[in-house]
């Protein structure tokens, strides 16, 4: 017997741009972000932006608190549905 499952797949490129939005309308700034997280460089904020990765879940811990969302908040995902 064949079961559906409906799986939660995070967005990349939608989650960044929502990361991007909140920072703005927030006024935090990606070079504020960089020195809170101590990042060298602040291409990683600008990759989070563009979906090209994502940050790890204790970035994500800080990121909610400097932003004053939850992490759900912070997150965007899509429904797929899969057989089990």
């Amino acid at each position: 017997m064949q079961t559906t499952y409906q799986k939660p797949v995070l967005d990349l490129t939608a989650t960044g741009a929502k990361i991007k939005s909140i920072m703005k309308l927030r006024g935090v700034s990606p070079r504020q972000v960089q020195i809170i997280l101590n990042f060298p460089f602040v291409q990683t904020i600008y990759n989070w932006f563009s979906g090209k990765n994502m940050p790890s879940i204790d970035n994500l811990i800080v990121l909610s608190e400097i932003l004053e969302v939850s992490i759900n908040d912070l997150l965007v995902t899509n429904t797929v549905e899969i057989e089990i």
